[in-house]
């Protein structure tokens, strides 16, 4: 199992130093902004629209690595689901990242996204970890700002 927390920490590194879809959209058919005020995280996601489906995914700002590459692998995941996709996944992201560890978890539905699992045994991790998600679900409600309290 050792070697399995390490690749998972290589791939948030990966993630926090080499960011997937850092940048604005322009224009954007739906943004918002999230703010951990707990530990100083703070991004923009921007959304480009296709009818239902998310055509583009985009993010900017600063936070931990967790909070970095919980952004940039969500915006890979998301591009080209319906906007019911990306309400599922966040689903099935939160109740990964704020269950009980050893729980169990959806990796088939979650993919690359499972390597955030460990993130629940440290409950301070969480909200960085679901900033981005929540910051998704704000912008496809057409809600303009989220707070992590």
């Amino acid at each position: 199992m050792p070697d399995l927390r390490e690749l998972y920490q290589d791939i948030i590194l990966d993630h926090s130093k080499n960011p997937r879809n850092y940048h604005k959209i322009e224009p954007a058919d739906r943004r918002a902004e999230g703010n951990n005020p707990l530990c100083g995280d703070r991004l923009t996601l921007y959304l480009r629209l296709d009818g239902d489906r998310i055509a583009d995914v985009g993010f900017e700002g600063h936070g931990c690595a967790i909070s970095k590459a919980s952004a940039s692998m969500m915006t890979v995941s998301l591009k080209g689901r319906t906007r019911e996709e990306a309400r599922v996944l966040f689903e099935r992201f939160h109740d990964m990242v704020t269950g009980q560890p050893g729980g169990p978890i959806d990796a088939q539905a979650l993919g690359k996204l499972a390597v955030f699992a460990g993130v629940c045994e440290f409950p301070a991790r969480v909200k960085c970890a679901s900033l981005p998600w929540h910051t998704m679900k704000a912008a496809l409600e057409e809600k303009e700002t989220v707070t992590m309290e």
